[in-house]
């Protein structure tokens, strides 16, 4: 059987490594924010721990979000990292009017 996925308009940052974008990261994921840390190698990304709510509630599994990948908030206030290549594929920016509309037919 095959599925597609329901047209649902979300909320996603990416994940910068400058002083405005741990700023930017931390207002928007709030208490679900664990360490931010990067390395000290000429290619080193920066990373973030991303509490999820694959354990409950509890926000103690948490993902790694690596400098450049798109932060989710997910339809249960979930956060989550993604790939810039798959957002990409998944995800198109929403214009205001885009959201009027969609919110007019029910779809949101």
């Amino acid at each position: 059987m095959k599925y597609r996925k329901k047209p649902v308009v979300i909320e996603a940052i990416e994940f910068k490594y400058t002083a405005d974008g741990i700023v930017e990261l931390r207002e928007f994921v709030g208490s679900a924010l664990g360490q931010i840390k990067k390395h000290r190698h000429p290619d080193a990304k920066a990373e973030a721990e991303i509490g999820t709510l694959e354990d409950g509630v509890h926000l103690t599994v948490k993902h790694i979000a690596t400098e450049g990948d798109f932060i989710i908030k997910g339809v249960q206030g979930e956060f989550y990292a993604c790939k810039p290549d798959i957002f990409w594929q998944t995800y198109e920016a929403v214009l205001e009017a885009d959201v009027v509309d969609l919110i007019k037919q029910d779809i949101i």
